[in-house]
């Protein structure tokens, strides 16, 4: 059974902003996890951290920007 009502809309749009909203957040924490444990690791402070950051970031940005098109071609 298909329901359209407007709360079950509202609670899909909340559920989809919820897990896109994670995936960036989680693809931000395990670039600087991992830049993190390899600093620790080579002795290199801060430099891998910064770059996990914004290779999160830059993941995590594409991430979103995939799954907009995608939505956007529906």
């Amino acid at each position: 059974m298909n329901d359209d009502s407007p709360h079950e809309q509202v609670r899909s749009a909340i559920t989809v902003g919820w897990m896109e909203g994670g995936s960036f957040f989680g693809s931000i924490l395990s670039g600087t996890l991992l830049g993190y444990f390899a600093d620790k690791w080579l002795g290199t402070d801060p430099w891998l951290v910064v770059t996990g950051i914004l290779l999160g970031t830059y993941s995590g940005s594409l991430r979103v920007w995939h799954y907009s098109k995608r939505m956007l071609q529906r």
